[in-house]
């Protein structure tokens, strides 16, 4: 069977470019996924896209459908045949429903039991009668946000301006929006023009001609390599942010790279204003020496050729130049604001109109950070730099430079702070406390900044969940997420073993002394439980554990991360020794019959009937005496499996529910206490073994 090529265009107004590659991708998709729903063979699919179209390839379609033969499998016999013989409603209905006759039908047995069945064949439909049907494709991509134009229904990510549809070099007909399909397409805005597409394949070479580098990887690849001969040529370093080079590439169809310079005046300015500004409001790459130093230089990408370069890095040398005009003139009317003015600023903006003020955010906040000091041992010095920092964490968001630039919250405070003499570590720990900033971030390196960034998490989490704010689907607009997975991360990364429980008992015994909760206090923790618990499921699933052994240690209380973690870990690794699953089912043997203990009271040993029993109760004393001195959790995994011998022969020679009833009493007493220290471990239970 013979092949043919399918290209599809969709022309529009130019997009967000934040918005492109995933809408290009989703089309991908959807087509992709549309072809083998019909059973249509293709080679391969490639996508394209810039900010005026979405497009796809796809490469070797066949010219129809394969025939299809099968057999269609009916009624039993009993229910096709009446006891005449006649062919019964059922079996009628089943053939006409198939496209046979009851001539056609022969019976195949499916154990034991005979059933109708008619051979059944389906002719392969031709590929362009159903290609128009994509039109429905189109029309089925989701946008974050959609606008509608003129007098048209249809809801998109901007006006359809032309469409393509190519099946080798036929243009297959359908319309979109008063859009009518054809194999014209448009060129570069300025330097190409309308032109005429004769085949697929003529597709990327033809767009060229009109100044259009449609692959989106090619163009990216472009702008790099454009970067790299300006770091060579100029002796600098450019450094590529991968989220700034993705939007630059998709605000462009030709790129040409050239650079411009600023005032070294604006150099006394911190490099991270200079660099926001230049990244952030107009998409330029900063420039540095080979020691790191920021230089006064900017690279931005220019969306046509090299005519006229020169004029081109004038008219945005004086848009950077305004800006930082503006950058300076806040960073200079910062200074002359003192830190408790800027907190008292802080009392009149609302942080949310159920919580309060930003001032009263921070009280708490300052009050749980001494708290939890004093649990984590901070030394006296320590504890007076993390009360400071909580005190003063938020002064930065009244300063004119946060305002301007929000992005630079907590990096601000940091040099604010330092400039009107706090100390160092202070002043470190208010840049930190914001850590993780997203995925990619990493944790506070100081103790100061890793405890302020807990505290001041958790309190947003656990005021947002007094008052019924929780995170659903993708609805999340504090962030909660994030912040419960950053609080995870620095009590991973410091090993601290402060359990999870008392950090939320002690945020939500504070949002209550301000009467922010609306909902009772069990209630609370319960939602919060179970929230943690899903990011921390999220964390062990990345670091590669299995998902009943994540479900094993998360079946009681947190406690300490790094110790749930490493319990976590050790189960993973001890699943591949043979003797695993033998071990796990004897220790949730003692899980399973503890359950059914009422009331569990002091053992006595006076109530024993057989050494087994005796020696149960022995091991139990000594590995629990044991447990206080255990250093890691390998050792505690070994300790709890030395029971193993114990506890078979126990149930080998004892039945736990005895007919007296304190003898069964006294076993199931017995139990509860050995399985309250395997579930220090994990809910073995929850353990799949095979």
């Amino acid at each position: 069977m013979s092949k043919k090529d399918l290209l599809l265009e969709i022309g529009l107004e130019e997009m967000p470019a934040r918005f492109v590659t995933n809408s290009m991708n989703q089309l991908s998709d959807k087509i992709q996924a549309w072809m083998m729903e019909k059973k249509i063979d293709f080679d391969h699919v490639t996508a394209f896209s810039t900010p005026r179209r979405l497009a796809v390839m796809v490469e070797g379609i066949s010219e129809a459908q394969e025939d299809v033969h099968e057999e269609a499998k009916g009624p039993a016999k009993k229910i096709a045949q009446d006891e005449n013989g006649e062919w019964t409603k059922a079996a009628i209905g089943f053939c006409r429903g198939q496209g046979a006759t009851v001539e056609d039908i022969f019976y195949k047995e499916i154990n034991g039991v005979e059933y109708v069945h008619v051979k059944k064949f389906i002719q392969g439909q031709q590929t362009s009668s159903l290609i128009p049907e994509l039109q429905h494709v189109i029309t089925s991509l989701s946008f974050p946000k959609n606008m509608r134009w003129a007098d048209e229904e249809l809801k998109y990510i901007r006006p359809i301006k032309w469409i393509i549809a190519l099946f080798g070099s036929e243009i297959i007909p359908f319309s979109i929006a008063g859009v009518q399909t054809s194999n014209w397409t448009m060129g570069h805005r300025f330097l190409g023009e309308r032109t005429e597409i004769t085949s697929p394949d003529a597709y990327e070479k033809t767009l060229m001609s009109q100044y259009v580098l449609v692959n989106s990887d090619e163009r990216k690849e472009g702008i790099r390599n454009q970067l790299k001969q300006l770091e060579e040529e100029h002796g600098w370093v450019i450094p590529v942010d991968e989220d700034l080079l993705e939007e630059v590439t998709n605000l462009v169809e030709y790129p040409t790279a050239l650079f411009g310079k600023f005032e070294e005046e604006f150099l006394q300015i911190p490099q991270e204003v200079l660099i926001t500004s230049m990244k952030e409001h107009q998409r330029y790459f900063p420039v540095k020496s080979k020691d790191g130093d920021l230089l006064p230089f900017f690279v931005t990408v220019r969306n046509g050729g090299h005519e006229h370069l020169e004029n081109v890095a004038k008219g945005n040398e004086k848009v950077l130049r305004a800006r930082l005009s503006d950058a300076a003139f806040f960073y200079n009317e910062d200074q002359k604001t003192a830190i408790s003015d800027s907190l008292k600023k802080l009392e009149s903006i609302v942080y949310h109109e159920e919580i309060g003020t930003l001032s009263q955010k921070t009280a708490r906040v300052r009050k749980l950070t001494n708290k939890l000091a004093g649990l984590l041992s901070f030394n006296e010095n320590e504890t007076v730099q993390a009360d400071r920092a909580a005190e003063i964490a938020k002064f930065d968001l009244v300063t004119h430079m946060v305002y301007e630039f929000p992005e630079l919250q907590g990096f601000m405070g940091e040099k604010y702070a330092l400039q009107k003499g706090e100390d160092p570590a202070v002043a470190k720990a208010i840049n930190e406390h914001y850590m993780p900033r997203n995925a990619e971030d990493g944790t506070p390196e100081s103790n100061v900044g890793a405890l302020l960034s807990i505290a001041e998490k958790i309190d947003t989490i656990a005021a947002c969940f007094a008052i019924g704010i929780i995170p659903s689907g993708s609805q999340d607009p504090y962030a909660l997420r994030r912040q419960a997975t950053g609080i995870v991360q620095i009590l991973l990364n410091k090993q601290w073993v402060l359990p999870l429980e008392t950090i939320i008992d002690l945020a939500l015994e504070l949002v209550q002394e301000d009467n922010i909760a609306k909902k009772a206090l069990e209630e609370i923790q319960k939602d919060l439980s179970a929230f943690f618990k899903l990011r921390i499921k999220h964390i062990l699933q990345e670091r590669g554990v299995r998902y009943d052994l994540i479900d094993a240690v998360l079946g009681n209380e947190l406690g300490s991360m790094p110790s749930l973690v490493k319990r976590a870990e050790v189960l993973e690794k001890e699943k591949q020794n043979p003797d695993f699953k033998e071990n796990m089912e004897a220790l949730g043997r003692v899980l399973n019959i503890s359950s059914k203990a009422v009331h569990v009271g002091e053992v006595e040993e006076r109530l024993f009937e057989n050494n087994y029993e005796k020696e149960l109760y022995n091991k139990y004393e000594e590995v629990r005496n044991q447990l206080q001195n255990i250093a890691d959790e390998k050792s505690l995994y070994d300790l709890l499996v030395s029971l193993k011998p114990a506890i078979d022969g126990y149930f080998e020679h004892t039945m736990v529910m005895a007919e007296q009833e304190n003898i069964r009493s006294n076993r199931l007493s017995q139990m509860a206490k050995l399985a309250e220290i395997i579930r220090q471990f994990a809910n073995v239970n929850e353990i799949i073994v095979k």
